[in-house]
């Protein structure tokens, strides 16, 4: 994850976006193409933004976010139990690294619980650039055409899209609200590869984001 396009705008000139433009690569795989074998998702409802208490037996942290900020997954369901899962909990691993940014908490339990040691670190320090600034974000994302399947191996495969063009950044003590770019690269792809942990939590184990794959 590098550091967002607002906190480097001298540099970049705000070309890109404010929010998950910059996260950068964690690992992973860095091809522009569909995931070989991925179903689409079969539904057309947006996901609940509360997450379930208790799922395959381990108990998941409830994740809020502030009413100045809304994520908007759309089409997040699949008829396969096991490929909707995947889609829950990589739902909320996103979801986690808004709420701590909005918290002020890089060292979020949530984020903590959904990332594996090898992602854990990236996402604090990418959640610590915002918090060290004092800005959390406003504004809502749309995160659109989800890509899952089940490796031969056993690991997730999860891509997704994220539309960051309503997306703000707001100083906690100033107020100033500094926008995201109506840019392609405002449009960021997500590839997830997630590992299911004994508790059936799977966690994300490599993340890779792409500005402008999804424009």
């Amino acid at each position: 994850m590098n550091r967002p396009a607002r906190l480097a705008a001298a540099a970049l000139t705000a070309s890109m976006a404010v929010l998950i433009t910059a996260c950068g690569s964690e690992g992973g795989d860095s091809s522009s193409a569909p995931i070989k074998g991925a179903g689409a998702t079969d539904g057309k409802t947006s996901a609940s933004p509360s997450a379930v208490a208790s799922r395959g037996g381990a108990k998941r942290p409830e994740i809020k976010l502030s009413k100045e900020f809304q994520a908007d997954f759309e089409s997040w369901t699949n008829s396969d139990a096991k490929l909707q899962a995947i889609l829950n909990d990589g739902r909320e691993e996103l979801r986690s690294k808004y709420a701590a940014i909005i918290e002020a908490d890089p060292e979020s339990d949530a984020v903590v619980f959904y990332n594996s040691d090898a992602t854990q670190a990236t996402a604090r320090k990418w959640i610590k650039q915002f918090t060290d600034d004092g800005d959390s974000i406003v504004g809502k994302v749309r995160v659109f055409d989800p890509q899952v399947h089940i490796s031969d191996t056993g690991l997730g495969v999860l891509f997704y899209c994220v539309d960051e063009r309503q997306a703000s950044t707001k100083n906690r003590k100033t107020k100033k609200i500094v926008k995201t770019p109506d840019k392609p690269e405002s449009l960021v792809q997500y590839r997830l590869r997630l590992d299911k942990s004994p508790q059936g939590v799977w966690k994300t184990t490599s993340l890779t984001t792409i500005p402008g794959a999804c424009s």
